[in-house]
């Protein structure tokens, strides 16, 4: 496929057939994969990797060696009915975590628009989730036609940039989906499932902020309306932060946080952590979110600045 680059205004985007590459002047920030080449038990699915901060620090991990099903930042759920659509093994309430052959793939469809929308830009994505092909040679069932948004957008406050994010999943499978978690199927404190990031290893140790103050591992599982991760890169030794932004109009909001500082730096939303929320046919289940991208450090002041900024990018975007 013949490269084509797209400017608009100080961001523009390359597309090479498998990725939209995002730049801004002559330095990446983002890559969005949406043709990835993972293995079914990674639960193919589109994602963003690398991302960098407007100097240029990179603050995502890709297929590490301890998850490989890790992907960066992308929308990934694990208890999707029987299905996983997060990768690896599934944990159920009879089997543990197990290899159940089930781990389905959001698959690319097509681009309907991208678009320039005066403040950064918004591309639009089909997509449609499928089942494990029962053997070689053959497709996946059909289960859910998912439309996708995204924004790349400049803030006002701060150095950084918001990933704007918007999924709505229509259940075409014929029976109704309940979407959960390992905690609902019995597993404490592991509600993961959502818009999830894994930061770079340097990352470990880091430190979680939300208007609940600061701390580490205790933040997973708590509710509020943002929360930000503040860690240290080897080499440059400076300082980076990802903030994440719920829009209070999802289900469920505030949904509660997975965040982990300890093992691994990760941190996700997470709607279905503790309660089984259904995916009936003909009633879509929309949520959207701000993910900031920043250089630096957080306190008390500045977090709630890029917050605000994130959540009136997001209210804007229509």
């Amino acid at each position: 496929m013949t490269t084509q680059t797209v400017h608009t205004h100080a961001l523009s985007y390359t597309d090479d057939g498998s990725s939209l590459t995002f730049t801004l002047g002559n330095q990446g920030i983002a890559t969005y994969t949406y043709q990835p080449t993972d293995e079914q038990y990674e639960s193919p699915r589109p994602f963003f990797h690398p991302l960098t901060t407007l100097e240029g620090d990179e603050v995502t991990i890709s297929k590490p060696w301890d998850h490989v099903w890790h992907k960066g930042l992308s929308w990934a759920l694990p208890n999707v009915g029987e299905h996983n659509f997060w990768g690896g093994a599934t944990y159920t309430r009879q089997t543990g975590y197990s290899n159940l052959n089930n781990n389905g793939a959001m698959n690319h469809r097509a681009f309907t628009s991208i678009e320039d929308s005066g403040a950064g830009i918004t591309v639009a994505e089909t997509l449609l989730w499928t089942a494990q092909p029962a053997g070689p040679g053959q497709d996946g069932a059909p289960l859910i036609n998912e439309q996708r948004r995204f924004s790349l957008q400049l803030l006002p406050a701060g150095n950084a940039y918001a990933i704007l994010f918007e999924t709505t999943m229509d259940n075409v499978s014929g029976n109704q989906i309940d979407i959960g978690s390992p905690t609902t199927e019995g597993r404490d404190n592991a509600g993961y499932g959502g818009l999830f990031w894994r930061g770079p290893r340097s990352f470990t140790g880091g430190e979680f902020r939300s208007e609940n103050g600061t701390g580490a591992d205790e933040f997973m599982g708590t509710r509020s309306p943002w929360i930000a991760f503040t860690g240290q890169h080897d080499v440059t030794c400076r300082k980076s932060s990802i903030l994440f932004v719920e829009d209070q109009a999802n289900p469920g909001a505030s949904n509660q946080w997975f965040a982990r500082s300890s093992m691994f730096a990760c941190l996700g939303s997470a709607p279905f952590f503790s309660e089984v929320v259904p995916l009936k046919e003909g009633a879509p289940l929309t949520y959207r979110y701000a993910v900031v991208i920043s250089d630096g450090a957080l306190d008390e002041e500045n977090s709630a600045e890029l917050a605000a900024a994130a959540r009136a990018a997001l209210d804007s975007w229509a």
